[in-house]
């Protein structure tokens, strides 16, 4: 019964690495999407949605079936918990780059962003692909220091997502309002994005350490 147990475990943790690579995988083409107005690859971030919301609802089903029959104490029940809120927060990060998908498939065949904003949106798009890379790392491993390397990837993130905002309210600016607002809204997705992902994190130190760091301690205790 216990080695069940145990396998059950390992089992919901399989789930939610597998879940942050699938995010990754949209989070990383929902970029290419908008960056080069492509509308098949829009098309396969937005049907690929499915296949992590059903693996969040197998990530819940298989915590609640644990919680209810082996009523699991200490260190393992903040290991469910954790999970239950982490993989809902992987399910939003895929709606995210869902959005994201939508956005370049509302544009098509125009692009969604000013030529001049390309770069920036082309950092801010390779910063999440690589703050859910480490948040699979961290699942993998509850490697503390690598949950820290999240926030500091999320304050680079908020970084970008300010300065997008100081050139939509420029003077200068001169795209129009609708342009204005896309740039916005997408400013807003990949910043979003990135403070799930030190939500992640947080939870995992939390499960490991039995404290909930601030995003600020989790930088200073790693």
């Amino acid at each position: 019964m216990r080695q069940h147990y145990h396998e059950q475990l390992d089992e919901v943790s399989g789930y939610l690495v597998e879940m942050s690579k699938l995010v990754e995988a949209a989070m990383e083409r929902s970029t290419r999407a908008l960056l080069n107005a492509d509308l098949a690859l829009a098309e396969t971030v937005i049907a690929g949605d499915a296949a992590i919301d059903a693996l969040a609802q197998k990530v819940e089903d298989e915590c609640i079936s644990i919680i209810a029959l082996q009523q699991p104490v200490a260190s393992e029940l903040r290991a469910l918990v954790g999970a239950l809120r982490m993989c809902a927060t992987l399910e939003r990060m895929g709606d995210l780059a869902e959005h994201i998908a939508k956005q370049a498939r509302l544009r098509h065949p125009s692009l969604s962003i000013p030529t001049e904003l390309r770069a920036t949106f082309s950092m801010m798009g390779a910063i999440a692909t690589a703050v859910v890379q480490k948040v699979a790392g961290v699942l993998e491993t509850r490697n503390l220091d690598l949950a820290a390397s999240v926030a500091v990837a999320d304050a680079e993130m908020d970084r970008l997502h300010r300065e997008l905002f100081t050139t939509v309210l420029s003077p200068t600016w001169n795209h129009g309002v609708e342009a204005a607002i896309d740039v916005t809204l997408l400013s807003r997705y990949y910043e979003r994005f990135a403070d799930h992902g030190v939500s992640i994190a947080r939870r995992i130190a939390y499960v490991v350490t039995g404290e909930l760091p601030t995003r600020s301690e989790l930088v200073e205790n790693a």
